[in-house]
């Protein structure tokens, strides 16, 4: 009789939360974005007879449900917190965290990718920037400073580096990988954070010629909480999030940024994105083809050509001390051939390449 009655008890309660959570599935309103993960969600699939009849359809429904099942990100904590502390996984879906420091493992050297990417360096050059002041820098993710030592895969840097330095031509190379230090970066984030670099700029300063020093300026320190990178949500565990901190001083703060894409003028934070899908837009409003920031307070009427990636976003704003403008281009959203379109190259221009090491292991993306 008991165990008739534990029966009984036991199928009922699976069914209630079968049932239950089937109902709650469908009456849950879909969410278009994934906050904690950074990402736009699957929406509900368009039905046609033929994606039915391949199977495509189960297939598109499948991914569907995985997005918008309710209780989503709580099922991903569990998943991620059996892994970690129930079957001391060392990383759950190539995400790692050390000493609270959380980071992507990335251990496929891409050599072809690493050549395309200094070929794309040479070909700029060539079409546009001959006889002009050019240099280059590489900077390193995380795992250069953690990865190892913690019995972690990594991309061979020193192969990346080498590389680079054999196939480009008519430029320098600017090493900043002695010069940072992972408490460069957030914790929760791929970035590096604006008030750890200006040392950073000092150099690339001084590299490209530029007497100015970033760090001679006056900034006064703006922060932003909580801030949750974009790897907090990957992460899938409940981590302490990093403060944002951008700088101003009177430079920043008069400076005008114009976008090409959307012929507007702003300022250089957009503070008002901070809550929005990616909190790092704060800077420079996030990723832009093109834009050009400009400092009336310069009179060297100087410019520098930054090719970029996210990265330059926040460190633009402090090499504003040694130029009258400063225009970002990221060829991940504009073609190279479009660019004598928007930029008269026979100025006097200083030209930096600036790019992460996942940007030149994925070189694919740069147009």
């Amino acid at each position: 009789m008991k165990n008739n009655i534990k029966n009984i008890v036991v199928s009922v309660g699976f069914a209630m939360i079968i049932w239950g959570l089937m109902l709650a599935n469908a009456l849950t309103p879909d969410n278009e974005f994934s906050y904690s993960e950074r990402r736009r969600l699957i929406a509900v699939p368009d039905f046609s007879a033929d994606k039915l009849f391949r199977g495509e359809l189960a297939d598109e429904f499948e991914k569907y449900y995985l997005d918008q099942f309710v209780f989503r990100d709580d099922f991903r904590w569990l998943k991620a917190l059996g892994k970690y502390n129930m079957f001391n996984q060392k990383d759950n879906n190539n995400i790692y965290i050390i000493n609270g420091i959380i980071e992507k493992m990335q251990y496929n050297t891409d050599e072809k990718s690493i050549f395309n990417a200094a070929e794309k360096l040479n070909e700029i050059y060539e079409k546009y920037l001959g006889g002009k002041n050019v240099k280059y820098a590489i900077i390193p993710d995380k795992s250069y400073f953690i990865a190892a030592q913690n019995g972690y895969l990594t991309i061979d840097y020193d192969r990346m580096t080498e590389i680079m330095e054999q196939t480009t031509r008519n430029m320098e190379y600017i090493n900043l990988f002695e010069a940072l230090t992972v408490e460069d970066y957030y914790k929760t984030d791929i970035h590096w954070r604006q008030e750890k670099i200006i040392k950073i700029a000092d150099l690339l300063l001084k590299e490209l010629g530029n007497s100015t020093k970033a760090s001679d300026a006056e900034y006064i320190e703006h922060k932003l909480y909580p801030f949750y990178g974009s790897y907090y949500g990957q992460a899938a565990l409940k981590s302490e999030p990093d403060t944002m901190v951008y700088l101003t001083d009177k430079i920043i703060e008069n400076a005008v940024v114009y976008d090409y894409q959307l012929n507007t003028s702003g300022k250089v934070y957009a503070a008002e994105l901070f809550d929005g899908m990616d909190s790092y837009d704060v800077f420079l409003s996030g990723a832009k083809p093109l834009i050009t920031v400009y400092n009336e307070n310069c009179n060297n009427y100087k410019e520098l050509l930054l090719f970029r990636d996210s990265f330059g976003s926040s460190i633009a704003p402090l090499m504003l001390e040694g130029y009258s403008k400063v225009t970002l281009i990221d060829l991940r959203y504009i073609s190279t051939d479009l660019l004598e379109s928007y930029i008269d190259f026979s100025q006097d221009q200083d030209v930096l390449f600036l790019y992460n090491t996942q940007i030149l292991n994925n070189s694919a993306m740069l147009k």
